[in-house]
């Protein structure tokens, strides 16, 4: 399955979890999702799972200065 992230195409061996593919990605925190267009409740993520063509936005806070 194909899905677009950060406006990069993935190819996704498996249907997974927007939690488990952050996680297969090493993405830790507080990372915030949109799923085509809309933004995903971080309590959900485990919940929601990725389908053909989705396309996401990840964002992750990070600290500096």
């Amino acid at each position: 399955m194909k899905i677009t992230v950060n406006g990069k195409e993935e190819q996704l061996d498996a249907t997974l979890s927007i939690a488990a593919y952050l996680e297969k990605k090493g993405v830790q925190g507080n990372a915030v999702v949109e799923r085509n267009f809309v933004i995903v409740k971080r309590g959900t993520y485990s919940e929601v799972e990725l389908q053909d063509g989705d396309q996401l936005e990840v964002v992750q806070m990070m600290a500096g200065g």
